[in-house]
């Protein structure tokens, strides 16, 4: 029943940030038959699109890596597109998943469906014990409702779906949009704009005061085969690296590698959003994973890929 190296292998939202580093990091250990669809080709929002997909694909193994995704501003300004197309989404892949005997299904959550304040570190078992955080409220419901999908189908079902609760990401093919993306790829975008153009200062958002756990897409990418391959339980379970920076210390580092040397001002009147969002992630690194790129490295990594994507701009 484990992926083999000819296995069909479906990853949805193979060009986004978390889907590429899959569709890497399966690609670098072997696996040859890995399938993709960009946007232009299954429009995951459409039930019939996706039905067709798998009646001619017929994959074994799926990674859900395709989510509408963004930070406090694109959350607090899209609130029906955020739950509406997450929902569609998921719903989509998970029940044609079912329906075509999927053997193992791996669902990408968020650090998000944690109360906000929920004690830190977050343990799986702190899930719908607390209000959530207003400014992520719709992009939690939904992936709640995912990982509830996936316990659902397991239980009436046995289907070998498992839920995978990621902290707080960045790499290669992120967002950098600056209305839209979460805060380390902004914070790339602000500061490296900013030297080109030899701007005194850089306005960031809240106080800086709180608290990020950071973890690279392809550490990620490697827990996910991870799990896919060893972990096989109705529990969601946390991948996260179990440190944290302030929003304040990322981004004098983030200056630092960018090579920023003005000021940094905090813009008080914009939304902090959670406090701390610390995952606990001892039970997988009890099953014997440890991330491997330091948050100095990653972020070094990050902005060479910024600068692969923009050239224009360096």
């Amino acid at each position: 029943m484990e992926m083999s190296r000819d296995s069909r292998i479906y990853v949805a939202g193979h060009r986004g940030l978390v889907g590429s580093a899959i569709w890497r990091e399966l690609s670098r250990q072997g696996f040859s038959r890995l399938i993709g669809r960009a946007r232009s080709e299954m429009d995951l929002l459409d039930g019939g699109s996706v039905a067709r997909f798998f009646e001619s694909e017929r994959p074994e193994f799926v990674f859900i890596a395709s989510a509408k995704v963004g930070g406090i501003h694109a959350n607090s300004t899209q609130p029906a597109a955020f739950i509406y197309e997450n929902l569609q989404i998921q719903n989509n892949l998970i029940h044609q998943s079912h329906l075509f005997g999927v053997k193992k299904l791996l669902f990408l959550g968020s650090s998000c469906i944690y109360p906000k304040l929920a004690p830190q570190p977050m343990k799986e078992e702190h899930l719908l014990t607390g209000p959530l955080e207003p400014t992520n409220q719709w992009y939690a419901v939904a992936k709640i409702a995912g990982i509830k999908m996936c316990q659902a189908y397991r239980e009436q079902y046995g289907s070998r779906f498992i839920g995978v609760m990621p902290t707080n990401l960045y790499g290669a093919n992120d967002n950098y949009d600056l209305q839209n993306s979460h805060v380390l790829p902004a914070l790339i975008r602000k500061f490296h704009d900013a030297r080109v153009n030899n701007a005194p200062q850089v306005v960031c958002w809240g106080s800086g005061k709180p608290m990020r756990e950071l973890l690279h897409a392809d550490d990620l990418a490697r827990a996910c085969l991870f799990l896919m391959e060893s972990y096989d339980e109705e529990e969601i379970i946390n991948v996260g690296c179990g440190a944290e920076v302030s929003i304040r210390e990322l981004s004098e580092t983030v200056a630092r590698i960018v090579g920023f040397q003005g000021e940094i001002v905090w813009d008080a009147s914009k939304p902090d959003g959670s406090p701390r969002k610390l995952l606990d992630s001892s039970r997988l690194f009890q099953l014997g994973w440890k991330p491997e790129i330091d948050l100095e490295t990653g972020i070094g990594m990050a902005y060479e890929d910024f600068k692969r994507l923009f050239p224009v701009a360096t």
